[in-house]
């Protein structure tokens, strides 16, 4: 929601060489320090579990948060700036930020039902469409 807010709020700038260049020098470190930081986290608390994708998803949630209220109350309002952080940078690191501020936007504005299905039927139809990409895969192999 944020994002297609966002886009069609910035429909002009969207097809912009310098926002697909914004854009790409968020997603780089975005998408190397998800892969560090799992590194790392499975290094030091092992394999048993998924601690660094727990961490990656709750980090990026919270950092979705606290990008957007910047610039919701228009503390930043580069709009390439917002492009470089949360479609870049995030969007690389994880797209859990994404669906946790769209479902926050749905419950705080009032939409609660809807919200709720988008939040469950997220993660049962995300289960689903992996199961069948795995069994998708398995016949083309």
């Amino acid at each position: 929601m944020f994002t297609l807010l966002f886009l069609r709020s910035n429909v002009q700038n969207y097809a912009s060489l310098s926002t697909a260049i914004a854009i790409s020098l968020g997603a780089i470190p975005g998408a190397l320090s998800r892969y560090y930081l799992m590194l790392y986290l499975a290094q030091r608390w092992g394999t048993h579990f998924p601690y660094g994708t727990l961490v990656i998803n709750l980090s990026g949630a919270l950092l979705m948060g606290f990008f957007t209220t910047l610039f919701i109350e228009q503390v930043i309002t580069s709009s390439k700036l917002q492009l470089l952080i949360t479609t870049g940078f995030l969007g690389s690191y994880t797209t859990f930020s994404t669906y946790a501020l769209d479902t926050s936007i749905l419950w705080h504005g009032g939409a609660r039902v809807k919200a709720f299905f988008y939040w469950a039927g997220s993660v049962v139809l995300g289960g689903i469409c992996l199961a069948m990409g795995m069994s998708l895969a398995h016949m083309v192999r």
